[in-house]
């Protein structure tokens, strides 16, 4: 397949595109600078210069392609219209199309809210928080729209090689500061490493057939506990940690701090039961990272 990634270069667009190249698709990324420009072609990328922010730049590409994923966003205060002209622009090339688009739009574990005890299957209501509200809007107007055949995926939290949602634990372990947990330290997280994340994108992409949403968890629920445990030992940390609640992360981070504040546990059966899924990185103590 001939696809368009928005988003090939950032944390999880690295691994998808690798993973999709590696199993002979074609993939275009679109890309800002220079830098991007070698980084997608060291990965046997086609780079397109331009910008999420402006869709005529690259829009037209909608028509030349089989696929498009969207794994990109602003992470700015303009973040939501940025998405949502982004993929009003795709539906507007693809309503020209002969054949409806494959397209992958990308959510994620906090637009469920937190799910406590109660495992999270793609049944339950979204309860997204705030800063990520439109998410919802965006993924059910994509969803709804004929010109596509759509497929929502929402990670779980991303770990990798250099660290992903452990990079602030990871950093403070090795200058040797208080490991600090926001939230409570037996909050659970629903785990996975960005290679089985970009292998699932693939599948999904690879059957058009399969429409609505999938959640991608390897591990359901993780305590932080355990992660800073692991983390402490790895690299011989005998500061402890420190607890920061809500009120206090939110008045220093912003609003998006909420979500790893969230005690939630997200199953993966639909990916696995209609696509295979079958995460290599089942325990995350046994990844490098």
């Amino acid at each position: 397949m001939k696809v368009l990634i928005l988003g090939g270069t950032g944390s999880i667009g690295t691994a998808v595109t690798a993973e999709l190249v590696q199993h002979g698709h074609s993939v275009i990324g679109l890309s800002r600078s220079a830098t991007s420009d070698h980084k997608l072609r060291q990965m046997g990328a086609t780079p397109h210069r331009g910008d999420l922010r402006v869709p005529d730049q690259w829009n037209h590409l909608v028509a030349e392609v089989d696929g498009l994923i969207q794994l990109a966003t602003t992470f700015g205060t303009d973040m939501a219209q940025v998405d949502a002209d982004a993929m009003q622009a795709v539906l507007a090339q693809a309503a020209h199309r002969k054949a409806p688009l494959r397209l992958l739009y990308t959510g994620g574990c906090w637009l469920y809210g937190a799910t406590g005890d109660n495992l999270a299957s793609e049944t339950r209501p979204l309860r997204p928080i705030p800063p990520f509200a439109w998410m919802t809007q965006n993924g059910q107007e994509l969803a709804a729209a004929p010109q596509v055949s759509a497929a929502i995926v929402h990670p779980a939290m991303v770990y990798h090689q250099q660290g992903g949602v452990f990079s602030r634990f990871i950093q403070q372990a090795q200058t040797g500061a208080p490991i600090e947990v926001w939230g409570s330290i037996t909050t659970r997280w629903p785990l996975v490493h960005r290679e089985d994340l970009a292998v699932a994108y693939r599948l999904l992409l690879e059957n058009s057939d399969l429409t609505g949403t999938y959640n991608v968890a390897a591990e359901p629920g993780t305590t932080v506990a355990d992660i800073v445990a692991e983390i402490a030992q790895r690299h011989r940390h005998q500061a402890g940690y420190l607890v920061r609640n809500l009120k206090h992360v939110i008045a220093k981070h912003g609003d998006w701090a909420e979500g790893p504040t969230l005690d939630q546990q997200m199953s993966s059966d639909k990916i696995r039961d209609l696509c295979g899924w079958a995460p290599r990185h089942i325990q995350f103590q046994d990844a490098v990272f």
